[in-house]
């Protein structure tokens, strides 16, 4: 198989899906406010980091890279990045085509590197999870800064599918939860900033001071009881650690959790993204963007994965599957297993009794052709077969 080209020819047909885009260009130079030109000037830049992140790892790595990361099959990743990539540069064209409709000029001189996230398949998925994330938050942020309902609408329409690409990758990467909670978090773009910063090529000017950029510094997975260490040009020698709190973010949650610098260890019940913040003292942070007060910040946010509940679909593309037995039963049994449940079994009711498939036990003659209601009429079975008949 080969990414490349297959990336270009899907490139090409970026183009047709810009007259199906919400309704965010205008005729005319109608008069916008300087927050939603800020905000879709700084989506779109998001956009090209994102679809350039994508296209260079799609020009870098071939079938066999997958097939080293441990996918059972290269074109289950590969059909997906493309198509992330694919949404990504069509969200740019559209944005960029309303700005100048708008009768602004988008920001297109900005360069990316991404040297060292595309080292290998595995750390160019596992930094896709972060960019991801990164959009799914940022348009979060940017909705508050949004006047015109109409161009809040029209971001939301985004925002949804990079919620849907941050789903998928949390499923390649074999170690995360799907969903791994029912809310999200919203950062500003300043936080944005500090988690994208490291992916410019030299200047890029937005028009939005950057925070202080953290990075998280233990290797190797992190988890529940992991004592987490931390870098940034902010942590300079003059401060006090022992002053210090690192504040975790989560969704869902009202403010964020404050530990002392010195002993921040992942708690037991946090699964997904968390943003990470150093501040200066321990209040929490409020979870949203409106309400949180960052006088105190000394760096951050940082973005980690606490993956604590992976789920069968990961292993099943990815590294050794989640081995199960797959079982038979016939219409009266399944009768006897549904009474039981409902606590309303009879006595002298059959038994369940199961066949291993993928067992050393034969299968039965009968095996998974039995077919219709059992003889009390409460369960229809329709059977199937692991044969050709």
């Amino acid at each position: 198989m080969h990414f490349t080209t297959t990336f270009l020819a899907l490139t090409a047909a970026v183009l047709p899906f810009v007259s199906a885009a919400p309704a965010i260009t205008t005729s005319g130079r109608a008069r916008r406010a300087a927050a939603d030109i800020l905000v879709f000037k700084f989506a779109d830049v998001l956009e090209q980091l994102e679809s350039a992140f994508y296209a260079q790892a799609l020009s870098k790595f071939q079938e066999a890279d997958f097939i080293a990361a441990g996918f059972a099959d290269a074109r289950i990743p590969g059909e997906q990045f493309l198509t992330i990539q694919k949404d990504e540069s069509t969200h740019s064209v559209v944005l960029q085509a309303a700005l100048k409709s708008f009768g602004e000029t988008p920001i297109t001189n900005c360069k990316f590197k991404f040297d060292g996230a595309l080292t290998d398949v595995a750390t160019m998925a596992a930094t896709a999870r972060i960019v991801e994330n990164v959009g799914v938050s940022a348009y979060l942020g940017g909705a508050t800064l949004i006047t015109d309902p109409v161009l809040l609408t029209a971001a939301g329409s985004i925002l949804t599918v990079e919620a849907r690409h941050q789903t998928i990758l949390n499923v390649l990467s074999s170690t995360g939860t799907a969903v791994p909670s029912p809310f999200d978090f919203a950062l500003t773009p300043s936080e944005i900033l500090a988690l994208a910063g490291g992916f410019f090529d030299g200047p890029c000017d937005l028009g939005i001071p950057a925070n202080p950029a953290l990075a998280v510094t233990n290797t190797g997975a992190v988890g529940p009881g992991t004592k987490l260490t931390f870098s940034s040009d902010a942590l300079t020698p003059q401060l006090d650690t022992n002053t210090l709190f690192c504040q975790m973010l989560v969704g869902g949650m009202f403010t964020s959790l404050p530990l002392p610098f010195n002993d921040c260890v992942v708690p037991s019940d946090i699964n997904g993204p968390v943003a990470i913040f150093i501040t200066s003292d321990n209040q929490p942070l409020a979870n949203n963007v409106v309400n949180r007060d960052t006088t105190k910040l000394v760096a951050g946010p940082a973005l980690a994965f606490i993956d604590i509940a992976p789920q069968s679909i990961g292993s099943l593309l990815r590294g050794s599957p989640v081995v199960g037995t797959t079982t038979t039963i016939s219409p009266a049994e399944a009768t006897s297993i549904i009474l039981a449940a409902s606590g309303t079994a009879t006595a002298g009711a059959p038994a369940a009794t199961v066949t291993p498939i993928n067992g050393a036990a034969p299968l039965a003659p009968t095996a998974n052709k039995e077919q219709g209601p059992s003889k009390d009429g409460l369960t229809n079975v329709i059977g199937w077969s692991n044969f050709a008949q």
